[in-house]
């Protein structure tokens, strides 16, 4: 009991940020490669695309029962065992030897990070108290933002002086780092007893499966058959078809379920996670045209085009902590809605901007206004989401609102890729299906930049769209109050210890 009064509750997010932080930025250093894995593994877009896709569908799908896993058997330890998977798959992925194994690769790790990632959240929702809690978040929130900024960035410096394979490698000493100070920092908190709905993890990775496979390989079909009976709006239509009838699971099934649907009773719950999903998808989607677009149309190399995203990561930087320390003393919403209205805006100004020959020091411009915007974003939600979660919802809840944002994302990789190829065909007949010797380098021809540049213009205002619909669910947060259920006492983590679990 001694021991566990010692705790320091600061020491120990910032060991579990270390690791969010790095799986995060696994979401977003890829697309900055991709042109050059597309051309060393002599790989399709499409092909290059599902590099993302596999890591955030097998990251999403289980996020909903990692949740639970960390309230059965501890968050710390299956962050630690998430970590160990991570790693070692992430070395896998720099030796990847062609295009299927990399994808692979990418699965097993996304698999590591949803181990991972619902553990962060239960351990801030666990030892701060809610009037403290806007402080945690926002680091919580500040990471996931800057994560998304650093990575492009990271990944151009690494695929310049190293190559490409050493996006990968950089996690595994960042791993055993991360290994050591959460073994050290992290508390171990009491647990409680789940029985698992084994039936509701077959529907929602099956629906998942099913629902983004169809959305993201509906192009190379031409919309069409697949093989015999099956088209790729069968496959889509039996996606939903499962999806609703896991969320009717449960609903009526008899045993815990694995998506709590009384969490949703809380308003602003239940907007947030709707929320969430247009940010993962608008931040994931948007980065795959942009990268093209410099490195395939302006020549720029790695390093030059992630460069362009410098005055987003600096401003996303410098007001992060300010935005966490502001979310405890006013109403989160308002800053949630500036943020996604400023997204939408940045990005439907990149798409008029990307033309061939538009001056450079123009384009530092949006980036500079998608700043803002992720300040304004990350850190709102996501503490608008936990505010009032009860200690025996903690797994659970981030359970959910990691999957709804991860979902997002998926389908914002899966749509994003749809976008891109079918503009690419109506501008640059048979572009979408090029290969890695015409789009993996920065070699287009100048006949072409004009058309490719436009494809990808276009591509980036479904973001911008989706964005505005986050915007207009951000307005209806209502301001969260104290949950006097969270009874706050002195050493929030020695009483938790303490307290018993139902």
């Amino acid at each position: 009991m001694n021991q566990q009064q010692d705790i320091r509750p600061w020491p120990a997010l910032w060991s579990l940020v270390l690791g969010f932080f790095m799986i995060l930025i696994d979401t977003t250093i890829v697309s900055v490669a991709n042109p050059a894995i597309l051309g060393d593994l002599d790989a399709d877009i499409n092909a290059v695309i599902w590099v993302t896709s596999a890591y955030l569908l097998a990251y999403a799908v289980p996020l909903l029962i990692t949740g639970r896993l960390g309230d059965r058997f501890g968050p710390k330890n299956m962050f630690l065992i998430g970590l160990v998977v991570f790693t070692l798959s992430s070395a896998w992925c720099g030796l990847s030897g062609s295009i299927e194994m990399l994808i692979t690769a990418r699965a097993v790790q996304g698999l590591g990070a949803a181990l991972m990632t619902p553990q962060t959240m239960a351990v801030i929702t666990r030892i701060f108290p809610p009037d403290r809690r806007g402080a945690a978040m926002g680091l919580w929130g500040a990471t996931a933002g800057v994560a998304t900024l650093v990575g492009p960035v990271l990944g151009g410096v690494l695929v310049d002086g190293f190559g490409w394979e050493w996006i990968f490698f950089i996690n595994v000493p960042i791993g055993i780092l991360t290994f050591v100070l959460v073994l050290r920092n992290v508390p171990k908190l009491p647990t409680h007893s789940h029985r698992f709905d084994l039936v509701g993890v077959v529907l929602s990775v099956v629906g998942m499966f099913l629902l983004v496979f169809g959305i993201q390989e509906g192009e190379t079909y031409d919309w069409g058959v697949i093989a015999g009976p099956i088209s790729v709006w069968a496959l889509i239509i039996a996606g939903l078809v499962v999806l609703a009838g896991f969320v009717v699971w449960q609903a009526v099934g008899r045993g815990e379920p694995l998506l709590p649907l009384r969490l949703f009773r809380d308003r602003n719950f239940s907007l947030a996670n709707a929320a969430i999903t247009t940010v993962g998808f608008a931040i994931t989607s948007m980065s795959l045209p942009l990268v093209f677009y410099y490195q395939t149309v302006r020549g720029m190399t790695p390093t030059q085009s992630a460069l362009m995203l410098v005055p987003m990561a600096v401003l996303g930087i410098v007001l992060a902590p300010i935005v966490g320390r502001i979310i405890d003393r006013t109403n989160p919403r308002n800053l949630a809605v500036a943020g996604l209205l400023l997204l939408a805006v940045a990005l439907a100004w990149y798409s008029f901007l990307l033309t061939p020959d538009t001056p450079i020091w123009l384009l530092l411009l949006p980036s500079a206004v998608l700043g803002f915007a992720n300040a304004g974003i990350w850190s709102p939600i996501s503490n608008t989401a936990t505010r009032n979660l009860p200690r025996e919802s903690a797994g659970a809840g981030s359970g959910v609102f990691n999957t709804t944002r991860q979902v997002g994302a998926v389908l914002g990789s899966a749509g994003i890729a749809v976008l891109m190829e079918s503009r690419l065909a109506a501008e640059l007949p048979g572009g979408g299906s090029a290969g890695a010797s015409e789009f993996g380098g920065g070699t287009l021809h100048e006949a072409l930049q004009g058309g490719f540049a436009t494809a990808m213009g276009q591509s980036l205002l479904l973001p911008a769209a989706v964005a505005l619909v986050g915007a207009v669910l951000v307005v209806f947060f209502t301001k969260p109050k104290a949950n006097v259920a969270w009874a706050a006492p002195a050493r929030p983590a020695a009483a938790e210890e303490a307290a018993p679990r139902a």
